[in-house]
């Protein structure tokens, strides 16, 4: 063999090889094309987002997927998993993709793929009406629920500290901490300002919100996975920005919230 022959040998080998790492490279919406379905993970315990109603699912994230899903011409399929168990199936890839909403940060950031923002994401306080607290600050020393494993968690902690101390108490769910908020367990509870105000607008004899809200202004997304979901949510995005720009988006905002909210055509800075 002469070293030519050799030489377009190895090239010919090298070339193959980069061909058969390049199809090998991992691309959810293609998969997701060729199924002709998207299999997307929420907590549906999370209202006015994600409920349960008789046994259906329904909320603010429902009908903004269904659309989307329509734009990417796929069939949603949609599962209920408890909220700690939904970032670690995605990557795992128990599922294509999390419609749960979740607050964008930094952290997030370096570790998934997020869509445009879906919603305003800022953290206010609710309590009982004719609570103690007037202003977010009054609850230095009292004890406050919030879902634990959440961005809303950690935005309470740092605003304990900030404040002078606040006896934070975890849940698994928003609706356990209500509940006991009920009861007089609690003082307050810290959640996003969406579902807070859901929840006093839907329950005005229980519930207040303590206004303005105390967290530094962020926003849900939806997520994929980094590298291999990167194009999913670059075609999510596409299907945001035509339901923003037909009228839908403020539709359901205002079905499930009461009030559009103007939200970020790009990504914000987190």
């Amino acid at each position: 063999m002469t070293f030519s022959t050799t030489l377009k040998s190895a090239l010919f080998g090298l070339g193959a090889l980069a061909m058969t790492a390049s199809g090998a490279m991992a691309d959810d919406l293609a998969d997701i094309k060729s199924a002709g379905k998207i299999v997307a993970a929420t907590e549906m315990h999370y209202a006015p987002f994600d409920m349960l109603e008789n046994g259906e699912y329904v909320g603010f994230d429902r009908d903004l997927f269904d659309e989307i899903a329509k734009e990417l011409g796929v069939t949603p399929v949609y599962q209920d998993l408890p909220w700690t168990s939904i970032l670690p199936g995605l990557e795992v890839k128990k599922f294509d993709f999390v419609l749960a909403p979740v607050t964008m940060t930094a952290e997030r950031a370096d570790r998934y793929s997020f869509t445009l923002p879906i919603a305003d994401a800022t953290v206010a306080f609710v309590q009982r009406k004719g609570g103690k607290l007037s202003t977010p600050e009054d609850a230095k020393g009292m004890t406050v629920g919030v879902q634990k494993g959440t961005a809303q968690e950690k935005q309470l902690e740092a605003y304990g500290e900030k404040i002078g101390g606040i006896n934070v108490k975890g849940y698994g769910t928003t609706d356990e901490a209500y509940a006991d908020l009920m009861t007089g367990r609690l003082d307050a509870v810290a959640g996003s300002a969406p579902l807070l105000n859901f929840l006093a607008k839907t329950r005005p004899d229980d519930f207040a919100v303590v206004n303005p809200p105390f967290g530094t202004p962020t926003y849900f997304g939806f997520v994929a996975r980094k590298g291999e979901g990167d194009t999913l949510v670059a075609a999510v995005n596409d299907a945001l920005k035509k339901i923003e720009a037909d009228g839908r988006m403020t539709a359901m905002q205002e079905k499930w919230f009461g009030a559009a909210t103007e939200l970020p055509m790009t990504m914000p800075q987190i």
